[in-house]
């Protein structure tokens, strides 16, 4: 029988970014024994990587800002996919919570009359991003830590989850995972959950994702029997380095073209110009000259080099196909010339030091190489708005593992804000719903001894397949079949392969032992990215348009019936099932904001 260690706890945050630090914060305030998990070590999540600022309609450097103009911009910016409730919540609640961050210790930019500095940002009418120069993510992280850690919740790092348990009534009742130093197998007994995983980048081979994106959450909760709702919709970071290959597909925050930067293709041009679609262009410059004087004078139309992300990282992939790419397939990004080194330097420091030092160019003097890199996932777990409650009792997730804050598209800087707003509405519901069981939910000893039995099967594989091998496949038919631009055809190439990637990852076979095997770990995590691959294929072929994070060559536009639905997905004992269901209908006085020009 196998030997695990347990842990109980009446809370447990699987994850520990922006989202499960403030769930677990705020559990934890309310009185609950809570403990927060995390993959890697605390400090080391994905968070840090959002560097451009927090979008908050503060109105410190635009009076005129408001939360109904951020409603506006985010469920323009989704492709109205978002739901309604969330975007509301998420533009009426932002401000507080950087108020929030600054009171806990958070050392924002300032303008010169002392309040928080806020940056222009792509999708987002009026500057309203609050950032700590281009290092805003790791400031957050830094504050939820020191927070977390003087509040004494319990942290177990270095530690994955496999899987999650429910009692006889369908609830939530633990999770098993393993250390990733001894090896050995562990038992959290809880009476509420919260994913806080983050993303699911590395099931593509360029990518801004660091080695845990690999959809862990995602996997555990469609394993939960959780609904899942617009896997399809995966945005393409339109900037990501593209030279060196040792760095190719990290990440170049917004705040460049932010601060004044400029894309161009090889002839020189300012291409942007040429790809302003219809839904944007009364309020999107038609010439430099107007797109130039935007940065001092909000009265003009915003530079096309801010428009969404999902617009941007088309029209740089069209350039390339065209022939006008840079020479290492990317294209120009250019602040150079626009401002000077100082500037540079002092609003962009990380940015200046990653160029310098992982590829040797000094963006004071000479353009970037950038291209689109798998980023973020606007599909996740279905939750409901008010506490991010999933459709399994007992399960909650809040961050990127969730769903419906983004639409098809996520706004840059909407994803920091959106971490603390849910991941405190997160830790509200999992806190209320633990308060209301009368004991700890039972948990099937069995299961977990056979879950554990499953999870070391790659010790006694038959040795003839590798999981590094195995993955480098998988990212490879995604990328060519499952990318920015997709096809019917190529995407059904895509679910053979990945089928045929899980029969032979059955005979996935790992050498040495259980203490820090990095080839053991990417076994256990490959089941989860191939079922966040089938899950995200299924979804892409069932929305039959072309909408944000999601465009299909066969469908070249967005329609008005799939602009009324979410595809939803469900994991069944024939695999993952995916339907459309309609989108929850937006109240009249929300819709009227719509009707401006």
């Amino acid at each position: 029988m196998p030997d695990f260690e347990t842990h109980e706890y009446d809370v447990l945050v699987i994850g520990a970014g922006g989202a499960g630090l403030r769930a677990a914060v705020e559990a934890s305030s309310r009185g609950l024994k809570t403990g927060l998990v995390c993959k890697s070590l605390l400090g080391k999540a994905h968070t840090v990587m959002a560097e451009g600022g927090m979008a908050a309609a503060m109105g410190n450097v635009w009076s005129e800002d408001s939360w109904q103009i951020h409603f506006r911009d985010t469920m323009r910016g989704g492709k109205m996919l978002n739901n309604w409730r969330m975007a509301q919540i998420h533009a009426q609640e932002s401000p507080d919570r950087v108020a929030e961050l600054e009171e806990w210790g958070a050392l924002f930019d300032r303008t010169p009359d002392g309040r928080i500095s806020q940056r222009d940002f792509g999708g987002h009418r009026y500057a309203r991003l609050a950032h700590v120069g281009d290092r805003t993510g790791l400031e957050m992280i830094r504050t939820l830590q020191q927070h977390a850690v003087h509040q004494g919740i319990e942290v177990h790092q270095e530690c994955t989850i496999n899987r999650l348990f429910k009692d006889d009534e369908g609830r939530i009742s633990g999770s098993v995972g393993y250390w990733r130093e001894s090896g050995k197998a562990v038992l959290f007994r809880a009476k509420a959950i919260i994913l806080a995983t983050g993303g699911l980048g590395k099931i593509w081979s360029i990518t801004s994702n660091s080695w845990e994106g690999t959809g862990d959450g995602h996997a555990l909760a469609l394993h939960a029997g959780a609904d899942m709702i617009d896997m399809e919709c995966v945005q393409f970071h339109p900037t990501g380095m593209v030279w060196p290959p040792s760095v190719r597909g990290i990440l170049v925050t917004e705040g460049v073209r932010g601060d004044g930067g400029t894309l161009r293709n090889s002839d020189g041009e300012r291409f942007m110009f040429n790809y302003i679609p219809p839904m944007f262009a009364a309020e999107t410059a038609e010439t430099e000259e107007e797109a130039d004087r935007w940065y001092d004078d909000k009265t003009v139309r915003r530079t096309p080099d801010l428009l969404p992300r999902d617009e941007v990282a088309r029209a740089i992939n069209a350039e390339v196909k065209a022939g006008r790419g840079s020479p290492h397939g990317g294209v120009f990004l250019d602040i150079a010339t626009r401002r000077d080194s100082d500037y540079i330097q002092r609003r962009l420091p990380s940015m200046y030091h990653q160029f310098m030092q992982l590829a040797g160019v000094d963006i004071t003097s000479e353009s970037m190489e950038v291209g689109p890199t798998a980023h973020y996932a606007m599909g996740g777990v279905r939750v409901e708005p008010e506490t991010a409650a999933s459709t399994v009792p007992g399960l909650f997730a809040a961050g990127e593992v969730a769903g419906g804050m983004h639409g098809s598209n996520r706004l840059g800087g909407n994803s920091l804000s959106d971490l603390v707003v849910f991941g405190r509405r997160a830790g509200i519901g999992a806190s209320d719903y633990a308060q209301g069981l009368d004991a700890m939910p039972d948990i099937d000893t069995a299961a977990v001894n056979e879950r554990i039995t499953l999870m070391q099967a790659p010790f006694a594989g038959s040795g003839k397949e590798n999981p590094y091998t195995l993955h480098k496949e998988l990212q490879d038919t995604m990328q060519l079949n499952v990318g920015i631009i997709r096809t019917e055809s190529e995407m059904n190439t895509a679910l053979e392969d990945i089928a045929s990637l899980r029969e032979r990852a059955a005979n996935a076979s790992v050498e040495g032992n259980v203490q820090y095997n990095p080839g053991w770990h990417l076994a256990l995590d490959l089941e989860h990215m191939l079922h966040v691959a089938e899950a995200i294929t299924k979804g892409a072929l069932e929305r039959k348009e072309s909408r944000g994070g999601h465009t299909r060559d066969d469908f070249p536009g967005p329609t008005e019936a799939f602009g009324k639905v979410n595809v939803v997905g469900r994991m069944t004992e024939d695999g993952i099932q995916v339907q459309q269901e309609p989108l929850p209908q937006m109240p009249a006085e929300l819709a009227k904001l719509f009707e401006e020009a």
